[in-house]
C-alpha cells in the first residue's frame, strides 16, 4: 500500500503541465516538513515557494506537504535521499541521523542570543561549512539553505526554575549524541520516540518534559498535557534545507540558480519571522492560561553546559568543530 502511494506521489510530481503561452513547461515539485502550517517551516516553504515561482517564471511550482503527511523527519530525508521527496525542511538534529557531526548545532548553549541565531544562520561562512559536510559525509541530497523555529525550551507538569529541578525526570530528547550527553548531564534521563508521539506520552507519564520551540508547542497543542512552559533557552531550533540529488542533476545550471537563490530567501529572511512567530506564541499561551516560567536560572545549565562545547564539537568531527568555531567568532 505504502509502496502504490509513494508511486502515485512520484506520478504526480513528474506531470507537466503546458502554458499556453509559450508553451512553456511547466513542473511541480514536493517540499516536504513535518510541523503544521502557521510555523517556522511553513513561513520556509511559503518564502522558498513564492520566489522559485517568481524567479522561474511559473515553470516551478512547489506543492507543500506540511504536517508529516510524508513521514517524520528521518523518514523524510530518507525520501529525499532517494529522490522521491524533492525538498525539504529538516531540524539539525535530526539530521544528524544520515551526518552526525550536524549534531553540532544542537550543542546546548552554542548561541548567545535571538540575534546570534539569525546572524549565524545567514552567515556565508557557516553555510559553506555546513554545506561542505554535507557532501562530504552523505550522499543523495544537497544543502542548499538554513532555517530556525526560534530556540527550544522545556514543558511539562511542573516548573523548572534551575537545573535542580529536572533531576532524575525523564525527559524527551531528539535522538542525538549532544541530547543523550546533556541531559544526563543534567541529571536527566533521557527518552527518545518521533515528535508525533510526544502528546500521548506526555499525557501517560511516558515521560515528564518534552522541548521544543514555543510555537510548535503551541500548534502541537502539547500545553494540554503539559501547562507549564519554562524557559529554558537551551539550544536553538535549528533546521536544513536539502534539494535532492536525484533532482539537482536533472536541472539546467539556470534551474539551480533560481533553486539556491530561492533557498537564500529562507537563510536570509526565515529565522527572524520563527522569532516573530515565537513571541506571539508565548502572549497567546499566557492568555490561555499557560503557566510561563520566565525567570529560569540559565546559569545553572550554562555552568554544565559550557564545558561540554568544545568537548563534543571534537568528538563529533572535524567539520562540526570547524562550525562550532564559526558560530562562537559571530559578534
Amino acid at each position: 500500500m505504502i509502496a502504490r502511494s509513494m508511486c502515485g506521489l512520484v506520478a504526480a510530481a513528474t506531470m507537466l503541465f503546458v502554458t499556453g503561452a509559450g508553451a512553456q513547461e511547466v513542473k511541480h515539485y514536493r517540499f516536504a516538513y513535518d510541523q503544521p502550517r502557521n510555523t517556522g517551516y511553513s513561513i520556509a516553504g511559503d518564502l522558498f515557494a513564492d520566489k522559485l515561482k517568481e524567479l522561474s517564471k511559473g515553470t516551478m511550482i512547489i506543492d507543500q506537504y506540511p504536517g508529516a503527511q510524508l513521514g517524520q523527519e528521518p523518514q523524510v530525508l530518507q525520501l529525499v535521499k532517494a529522490g522521491d521527496v524533492e525538498f525539504s525542511i529538516v531540524s539539525s538534529a535530526n539530521t544528524a541521523t544520515i551526518s552526525p557531526q550536524a549534531g553540532v548545532m544542537s550543542l546546548h548553549y552554542l548561541f548567545r542570543d535571538e540575534q546570534h541565531v539569525v546572524k549565524g544562520l545567514a552567515d556565508p561562512k557557516v553555510f559553506e561549512a555546513l554545506k561542505a559536510m554535507i557532501e562530504e559525509t552523505t550522499q543523495g541530497l544537497h544543502l542548499i539553505g538554513t532555517g530556525s523555529q526560534g530556540v527550544r525550551h522545556m514543558y511539562s507538569k511542573r516548573e523548572i526554575h534551575n537545573v535542580a529541578d529536572i533531576k532524575g525526570l525523564k525527559v524527551r530528547v531528539q535522538a542525538t549524541a549532544t541530547e543523550d550527553t546533556m541531559f544526563p548531564a543534567y541529571g536527566a534521563q533521557t527518552v527518545h520516540m518521533p515528535f508525533g508521539s510526544v502528546y500521548t506520552s506526555l499525557q501517560t507519564g511516558v515521560v515528564d518534559v518534552a522541548e521544543n520551540s514555543i510555537n510548535v508547542y503551541l500548534v502541537n497543542k502539547h500545553y494540554e498535557v503539559a501547562p507549564v512552559l519554562n524557559i529554558t533557552e537551551h539550544e536553538a531550533n535549528n533546521a536544513l534545507v536539502f534539494v535532492s540529488d536525484k533532482l539537482w542533476q536533472s536541472l539546467s545550471a539556470e534551474q539551480k540558480g533560481w533553486v539556491q537563490a530561492a533557498a537564500n530567501e529562507i537563510s536570509t529572511k526565515e529565522p527572524a519571522k520563527a522569532f516573530d512567530l515565537e513571541r506571539s506564541a508565548a502572549e497567546k499561551l499566557k492568555k490561555m492560561g499557560v503557566k510561563v516560567v520566565d525567570d529560569v536560572d540559565k546559569k545553572s545549565f550554562t555552568a554544565i553546559a559550557d564545558p561540554y562545547l568544545d568537548k563534543l564539537a571534537k568528538e563529533l568531527g572535524p567539520h562540526a568543530e570547524k562550525i562550532k568555531d564559526l558560530i562562537r567568532a559571530i559578534n
